[in-house]
């Protein structure tokens, strides 16, 4: 069953399994993707005594925005804020946050930002102070985000408005090289992109990442704290696909100085970008690790 829960900006629908008095674990989604992107962990957890929550990223349905006028920002300061208010909506305290892609970029912000609600992160496929690239790339890195670059042109603009399905099963199958995903689990996923909110938030995304537009007015000051790339005050454990081919996993080597607390790197080999529906068991065991006696 979905469920909504109403803050400043957003009506954010979730869904809800396990013990409702069991230790809360809340688990985000990246892009392009949805919350059953977790159906081979949340059985796990329930099993382990559990209570989990899985909301839907802006942009999907049936998550949707309150007013019209609001700017459909995809900045990581808007995702983490959403985050945030997500944890505080429902009075959340000592929870776990399990971020995939953008979902860990989500939990990165409240992480270094929000710490006192939450117990620990688990980030997957999404290394720290990347959100804001300031070096210089190398061209394989540049090559992998071509389609962030892509929404700087008027064809871009059209394929993530007109074919989207199109654009996102090509990267599902480009991110993840030895993965063979079914129609039904893409179009399960694709389903929830099917409205007004989901290309401009999508194309937002990567214009403001690199610079092109500003982010939104109500989360000037969030960016002003982010771009410092803010130290991470939580236990953390972060797991990275060897066979990435969207975020490489140079995009997660050498971030122990931002980790205030415990800080572990894992790199799984063979693994691809969509790590909680290509190794679900060590999702788990990292939740597990991180939650000792889960009190």
């Amino acid at each position: 069953m979905v469920n909504f829960i109403q803050t400043e900006f957003l009506n954010i629908a979730y869904e809800e399994f396990g013990h409702p008095t069991g230790r809360a674990v809340v688990l985000i989604h990246g892009w392009p993707d949805h919350p059953h992107c977790w159906d081979k962990v949340t059985p796990k957890l329930c099993e382990l005594g559990y209570r989990i929550l899985t909301p839907y990223l802006r942009g999907c349905s049936p998550t949707t925005f309150r007013d019209k006028s609001t700017l459909r920002s995809g900045a990581i300061a808007a995702i983490g804020q959403d985050l945030a208010d997500f944890i505080n909506g429902l009075n959340l305290s000592n929870v776990l946050v399990v971020g995939h892609d953008w979902g860990a970029r989500a939990g990165y912000v409240v992480a270094a930002l929000f710490s006192n609600k939450i117990s620990g992160l688990v980030a997957l496929s999404a290394g720290y102070a990347t959100s804001k690239p300031i070096h210089e790339l190398p061209f394989d890195l540049m090559k992998a985000y071509w389609y962030e670059w892509l929404v700087t042109t008027k064809q871009g603009h059209l394929a993530f408005e007109n074919n989207r399905r199109q654009l996102c099963r090509y990267l599902w199958k480009d991110w993840s090289p030895g993965w063979k995903f079914t129609d039904e689990e893409f179009e399960t996923a694709a389903a929830s992109w099917d409205n007004d909110d989901w290309a401009p938030i999508s194309i937002h995304a990567y214009l403001q990442r690199w610079g092109e537009v500003p982010g939104a007015a109500e989360n000037e000051e969030l960016e002003r704290q982010l771009r410092q790339n803010p130290p991470i005050r939580v236990p953390t454990m972060m797991l990275h696909g060897e066979k990435d081919a969207d975020n490489l996993i140079v995009t997660s080597e050498s971030k122990d100085c931002y980790f205030l607390d415990r800080y572990e790197r894992k790199v799984l080999p063979g693994v691809g970008h969509f790590l909680p529906r290509e190794a679900p068991e060590q999702v788990v065991d990292a939740i597990q690790q991180l939650t000792p006696g889960k009190s």
